[in-house]
């Protein structure tokens, strides 16, 4: 008389990982996830690690915890993954000033963003 066991939310060759409270807008964000989208992870991995925005450090980890997840809880093989989807969602938005002429304020937004990426086990071609 137990609960049911939650349905997975990727299929069986699928991995995923998430990253919160990043501290960049989701605009830039989304430019290093692009970087990285349909790539092996070898190739998605050096990728980030010569690329010279500030955030593709923490897109990196985001990555590894994916790759160490498909390893070690799905059991896939680490040289046949891609990455199949990396999505860019918004967080919270800190809201900051600065005094302005004539006794006006001037909004100061920053802005954080959340990080997604899926890697899929492909089969290779013989």
């Amino acid at each position: 008389m137990g609960k049911e066991k939650n349905p997975r939310r990727v299929a069986e060759n699928e991995a995923m990982a998430k990253t919160k409270m990043l501290r960049v807008s989701p605009q830039k964000l989304n430019l290093v996830a692009g970087l990285i989208r349909g790539k092996k992870v070898d190739r998605a991995l050096s990728d980030l690690t010569f690329s010279h925005k500030r955030i593709a450090g923490d897109v990196k980890k985001c990555l590894q915890s994916a790759i160490a997840n498909a390893e070690n809880n799905h059991g896939l093989d680490v040289d046949n993954l891609i990455v199949a989807e990396a999505w860019v969602g918004k967080n919270l938005v800190m809201k900051r000033g600065r005094p302005r002429a004539r006794g006006r304020f001037g909004k100061i937004m920053k802005p954080f963003s959340e990080i997604t990426i899926k890697v899929r086990q492909v089969e290779e071609q013989a």
